[in-house]
């Protein structure tokens, strides 16, 4: 149920992203979400690719600062308050959520990222509210 997200550190600075999706690019990674926050000296872009060990082995080689961390990649239904209800169950259960940004892939059904305190457990809570949630494999033809 967990899944690997790509984390690069960059420098602040023009076309350095750039540089890092180019990476990607030319070695046919493709990305399917990112989040990008930065500070005045350096930013950190948090990837989901289809192919994450590829994409870090690639961007290392090029001197990238990379790293791969567990997270969850939870389904919802495109339905108002869906989210909310799997937050609870989250904290009711004490795990906290250290951040979140959406995924999008086709269908009827919204994607989002998760990082938790407690992965184990949170996923122990998502089972028992029947979530599903994406594995790098159901990502590798995207």
């Amino acid at each position: 149920m967990v899944a690997k997200q790509l984390s690069v550190f960059i420098e602040n600075r023009k076309g350095r992203l750039g540089e890092v999706l180019n990476v990607l690019k030319k070695n046919n990674v493709n990305i399917l979400s990112l989040s990008l926050a930065d500070t005045t000296e350096y930013g950190l872009l948090r990837l989901i690719v289809n192919n994450p060990e590829l994409g870090k082995e690639l961007l290392a080689k090029d001197g990238f600062s990379t790293m791969l961390t567990d997270v969850l990649i939870i389904k919802i239904t495109h339905k108002a308050g869906s989210l909310q209800i799997l937050l609870d169950a989250l904290a009711t259960a004490d795990i906290s959520i250290e951040y979140m940004y959406g995924l999008s892939i086709e269908g009827e059904s919204a994607s989002v990222v998760v990082k938790t305190s407690e992965v184990e457990k949170a996923i122990e809570v998502l089972k028992a509210n029947g979530v599903n949630t994406l594995l790098n494999e159901d990502l590798i033809n995207y």
